[in-house]
């Protein structure tokens, strides 16, 4: 399915006619990475919007790492520039303001971002998650109201799940919205919210009723520019994911409209996050692929140089053999999540198949990165390297979209019920 968004379409028909007329221009701009095969839903449409998002990294992300590092987030251009790339909501439909594709387009506009490690920004979240949740559950007034300007990036979005002392557990949740007229009046704090710099629009879960667990959760979607009560934190000094904004929300008496209650009825939040986790989860395990391939990429280009003992490294028995194993791994991940996405496209993927790919290619991608590290010896350590910034990046990924230990769980119950 092509994205055509009209705003979007002189973009997307300049990288067509690049792909149908001048390959070779196309395949330079990938000759660092080694060819990889296409799953049948990986479509020519597909990789021309994967290009775009390429050079869309090449030109406006990676020339700005190092600042954005040291910052601890992306510019709030940043968002501007991907929505007129065509790069934000690219599976929302047009009526809406978005591309009109489908998660596939999500798939391809995250593994190239990520194979060019391209922070600055979490389309994930924006356009994978929250667009979705507004779309699944939203009225017509709330989805012309918001996605529109997601899709252009003059709304950035988040979504407030974690709170402190709460993890993983959302059944304990303690963020409450108390009806007051034709408002809410929210109380609570969040932690660990991806974009939480730069939102504009806030997905919070919160509780709107007094049943106990996930029975009193709902969502509210909360615009909190120069909203009274509402006040963001510190941005939070990460282990790895330098230039992507995480920070602390804190919630105060804060006043929202009824209106902005997403889904027909409260205290259906919880079912509605059981019923999205899923794609979160694989959108998890998509970009762990790209980040296996770059690690292996960056690897074998360093040891087929790098002289020890008179030899290349490459030549040693031990290094083959790492190498041999990380690359069977990858291999061996990237058909799981091809097939996962193929089931997520006809409608087919469960829940316990997405926690499997998540916990399971993101355990991987720690065991492949780590070997990979090794072999640079003491400049893999050094963060002048890619290899060091894959190391400090990828190990959030056990972690967030549920920690993986929980993953395991989702799994066990599915096997109890069978």
């Amino acid at each position: 399915m092509p994205v055509c968004r009209a705003r979007h379409h002189r973009v997307l028909t300049r990288v067509a006619f690049a792909f149908t007329f001048d390959r070779s221009t196309r395949a330079a701009s990938h000759h660092h990475e080694p060819a990889q095969p296409r799953p049948a839903w990986f479509t020519d449409d597909l990789q021309a919007l994967a290009d775009t998002a390429t050079r869309f990294a090449e030109r406006e992300c990676l020339p700005h790492d190092a600042r954005w590092r040291a910052q601890r987030r992306g510019d709030r251009d940043i968002w501007n520039k991907a929505g007129a790339a065509g790069l934000l909501c690219a599976s929302i439909p047009e009526a809406h303001g978005g591309g009109g594709g489908h998660f596939g387009h999500e798939v391809a506009i995250t593994q190239a971002l990520a194979l060019k490690m391209a922070g600055g920004f979490s389309n994930s979240v924006h356009s994978g998650i929250v667009a979705h949740y507004i779309l699944r559950y939203g009225t017509e007034w709330q989805k012309q109201r918001w996605l529109p300007k997601m899709a252009s990036g003059e709304i950035v979005s988040a979504i407030a799940m974690t709170e402190p002392g709460c993890g993983t557990d959302l059944q304990a949740v303690r963020t409450r919205a108390a009806t007051d007229g034709d408002h809410y009046v929210i109380n609570g704090a969040k932690t660990f919210i991806t974009n939480g710099f730069h939102a504009n629009l806030v997905c919070i879960v919160c509780r709107t009723g007094e049943a106990a667990g996930g029975k009193g959760l709902s969502l509210v979607m909360a615009e909190v520019d120069g909203l009274p009560g509402f006040r963001r934190g510190r941005l939070l000094d990460k282990v790895g994911q330098h230039t992507i904004d995480t920070c602390e929300l804190f919630f105060e008496d804060m006043r929202v409209p009824r209106s902005h209650l997403l889904g027909t009825e409260e205290g259906q939040g919880f079912r509605q996050l059981m019923e999205q986790l899923p794609q979160e989860r694989l959108i998890i395990a998509v970009g762990g692929i790209a980040t296996l391939q770059r690690a292996i990429h960056e690897t074998l280009a360093y040891v087929k140089q790098r002289q020890v003992f008179g030899q290349p490294l490459m030549q040693m028995q031990n290094t083959r053999f790492v190498l041999a194993e990380c690359q069977t791994l990858a291999t061996v991940a990237r058909c799981f999540v091809d097939e996962c996405v193929g089931r997520a496209l006809r409608g087919e993927l469960d829940n316990a198949t997405s926690a499997m790919a998540k916990w399971w290619v993101s355990d991987t991608v720690g065991k492949v990165v780590d070997a990979c590290l090794q072999l640079f010896g003491g400049y893999g350590y050094m963060n002048d390297y890619p290899i060091a910034r894959l190391y400090a990046d990828q190990r959030v990924g056990r972690i967030y979209g549920g920690s993986n230990e929980v993953m395991k769980e989702l799994i066990a119950r599915a096997m109890d019920k069978a």
